[in-house]
Formats: structure tokens, C-alpha cells, sequence
């Protein structure tokens, strides 16, 4: 009579004595196949990059003698192990206790299949070994890494911080608070000027308190009056970087806000996580100026206020088609008062070949592209693009560098 086939599911990331000792228990049921989070999977849930790839975590738990075979499960989300379930057609579901679910019962029990709960425990003489405590371990131990500083990318209302700009009518700025899984280029309109001053204070990670007492501290830290720049950066910058998730603060002729309000709504995070991607354009020149020629009515402040209330309005329904539309009018509001974003001076010149109208004119007539803006003042640095499906349209635009964007929780 054959073996039973038995089947286990996980990530697998940074394979580990822990990993091991489950295999060995759960081939003591039959022959045990595994199904491995992709890393489109990982990233969506773990919200960074596995460590390692899921060819090289498939290697490696293909490795293990424990396993009978393995595979990269297809499906999305929790429960991603569906479609190697439905090839496996196993007899038993193997999961550690705390890896149990209701939704997992249910499946198992719709496919006639044998579920069972492992407690996690350490082979014997061995440590207790999670992917969590190593990851935290390694962390602890680096002692110059910066990647834990976020960044900031403007979603809509931007300049409305400035109080020359919302002197004429008052309004929100809405931003999202990203973690740096890319190589975050100065000059690019996210926000590095105010990255950069906050690892001043803190090299590695943003300390744990208040997030609004937090960027209030980064804001009168950069902005200290002895300093040589001669303007105030805006608070959203500051307030972005620092107030996880989505966030928009209101401003009425001063430089921080009357209110900050955000959401840390999973749902909310993964529609944006979906339909945003940024474009690496050329940073922006020495010598540039965005402000130059900049003309700034009430009307003008007014449709840049409406069109941040409808986009914030059209992220909390995900709307797709509605957050496409206002996130465009946001854009073409600021081009409107300062169209040095797209055209800047430079050395106070009119300086063509600094324009960005080409650019634009490319990845907006790109298929999957619904709307685009320029990241933070613009005049060069990334261009930050609502598309249908991100995943699928970095991978079809990552020669160009092309590259997802990951909310920091």
C-alpha cells in the first residue's frame, strides 16, 4: 500500500533547525510535499523582500531528505497554497499550532482531507529557532544599517503645506509613509533632504513613541532657524516619513496642519500597494528652481484642494477609476501654479532640455497607466504612476526600473 501524502505550506525564508525539525515530524505521516510562498506573496505579506528568492528557498527546501518534493505555490494571498493542494491531492494537511486556521479546517474538510496541528517545538538539544527571532537577532546586530529609515511619497495636495500656497484657500495634503525597499536616490522628491536629517538623530530606525510627536521633533530639527537654507520644508515631508500608513493633514495658512488623520486599514494599504509604481527618472539638476514662474491663484488652490478631499475620498471606497481621475487633477493643479515641476529653471534660466514633458508623455501612454505625478516638487526624480497592476507592470518594466511600492505598516 502506498504512503499517505501528506502537504505543509510556508514562506521558508532563512531555513533554520526549526524548519527542519517540522519537515522531520510531518514526513512522519507519509511523504511530505511542500508548497513555498512566492515572493510576490512574501512581499505582499511581509511587506519587504524575502531574503532569499523563491528559486533559491525552493533549492534549498528540495534539499532537506525530509521532503518528498516541493513547489511554489501560484495562488495569492493567505491561502496561496490552493492551486499546489489541487496538484499534490494529499491526504493530510500538516500546520504548527499557530499556523492553524478556521479558513484552513474548512478546506481541508470540503477536499476530504486529514488536518493536523504540530506543536512547535526544538529538536531535541537543539535551540527554539523562528524566522522572526532571527530576522530580529540580525537586525539588532547591524549596526550601520539605514534601509530602516522610511520615506515619504506625496499622493496629492502637495504645496498646500507651504503657507503662501494655502493662504488662498486652506486644504489637505495626503502622503504614505514607504518602506525603502529600493535604493532611495537624493534629489528625487521623496523626501531625502528630511530622511537624511533624521538619520542625523537616528541612524538606524525611527524611535518607537507618538508618530505625530515624531514628526513635529524631525520638522523643528530640520527647520532650525541658525541653519543656511533660507526656506522651511514643508511639514508634510516630516509627517509622511513618520505617520505610518496613509496619512493627510490639514493646512490653513500655517506651516504644520490643523489635523492629521490616517488609516493603517489593510485593504486601504494593499489597493494602493496595487495600482502604485514609481518610475526612476534623472535626479533633479544643481542649480534648479521649480518655483521660478510659479503662479498661484485662489482657484488654483481650490481645485488642488477638491481634488485631494475626492482622491482621499476615492482610496477609502477603492475606487479605482475615481482615484486615477482626482490623483490627475491633483497633478495638473500643481503644474497649474508651479509649472516649473515639469519645466524648471535652471541657474534662473529657461532650460529645455530639462524638461520633463517627455518623459511624461512616455510611461502616460504606457498600457496599464491610468494617471501619473511627479514625486514631491518635481523638476526630476521619480515618477509616480496609478497602473492597473503593479506587480505585473514592474515585471514587464523592470529593465526601465520600474519598481512596486511597499506601505510601511
Amino acid at each position: 500500500m502506498p504512503n499517505k501524502k501528506v502537504f505543509v505550506s510556508g514562506c521558508y525564508d532563512l531555513l533554520h533547525s526549526g524548519h527542519v525539525e517540522f519537515f522531520m515530524q510531518a514526513s512522519g505521516y507519509g511523504d511530505l510535499y511542500v508548497g513555498i510562498g512566492s515572493d510576490e506573496t512574501y512581499l505582499e505579506y511581509k511587506h519587504r523582500k524575502p531574503m532569499f528568492p523563491q528559486e533559491e528557498r525552493l533549492f534549498m527546501v528540495k534539499s532537506v531528505r525530509y521532503v518528498k518534493d516541493a513547489y511554489i505555490n501560484a495562488g495569492r494571498g493567505v491561502i496561496d497554497f490552493l492551486p499546489t493542494l489541487d496538484i499534490v491531492r494529499p491526504d493530510i494537511f500538516v500546520v504548527n499550532a499557530e499556523g492553524g486556521s478556521d479558513e484552513k479546517r474548512r478546506i481541508c474538510r470540503e477536499r476530504g482531507i486529514q488536518y493536523i496541528e504540530l506543536q512547535r517545538t526544538p529538536h531535541e538539544g537543539l535551540q527554539a529557532r523562528s524566522s522572526s527571532s532571527l530576522k530580529a537577532a540580525l537586525g539588532a546586530a547591524s549596526e550601520s544599517r539605514e534601509e530602516g529609515i522610511p520615506t515619504r511619497i506625496d499622493i496629492a495636495g502637495t504645496w498646500i503645506d507651504q503657507p503662501y500656497v494655502s493662504v488662498y484657500h486652506p486644504g489637505w495634503a495626503i502622503t504614505i509613509s514607504v518602506e525603502p525597499t529600493f535604493e532611495v536616490r537624493d534629489r528625487c522628491g521623496l523626501s531625502t533632504s528630511t530622511r537624511n536629517a533624521i538619520k542625523k538623530i537616528w541612524p538606524v530606525k525611527l524611535p518607537k513613541m507618538d508618530p505625530e510627536m515624531l514628526a513635529r521633533l524631525v520638522f523643528c530639527f530640520e527647520n532650525n532657524p541658525e541653519r543656511e537654507a533660507g526656506h522651511i520644508s514643508g511639514a508634510q515631508d516630516a509627517i509622511g516619513i513618520c505617520v505610518p500608513g496613509l496619512a493627510r493633514h490639514y493646512y490653513d495658512n500655517g506651516f504644520w496642519p490643523k489635523k492629521i488623520e490616517n488609516t493603517t486599514d489593510e485593504m486601504t494599504l494593499r489597493f494602493l500597494e496595487t495600482h502604485l509604481a514609481l518610475i526612476p527618472l534623472r535626479p533633479r539638476r544643481k542649480g534648479c528652481s521649480v518655483v521660478e514662474g510659479k503662479d498661484i491663484t485662489t482657484k488654483k488652490v481650490e481645485a488642488l484642494a477638491d481634488a485631494a478631499e475626492r482622491c482621499w475620498a476615492s482610496i477609502m471606497s477603492r475606487d479605482l477609476a475615481g482615484f486615477a481621475s482626482s490623483y490627475r487633477d491633483s497633478f495638473e493643479a500643481q503644474v497649474a501654479m508651479f509649472p516649473g515641476m515639469v519645466d524648471p529653471f535652471v541657474d534662473s534660466q529657461p532650460c529645455p532640455e530639462a524638461s520633463l514633458r517627455s518623459d511624461i508623455e512616455h510611461w502616460s501612454s504606457m498600457p496599464g497607466v491610468l494617471a501619473w505625478k511627479l514625486a514631491g516638487a518635481g523638476g526630476g526624480g521619480y515618477l509616480v504612476l496609478v497602473v492597473e497592476d503593479s506587480a505585473e507592470f514592474c515585471n514587464e518594466n523592470e529593465s526601465a526600473g520600474a519598481t512596486p511600492v511597499c506601505i510601511r505598516r
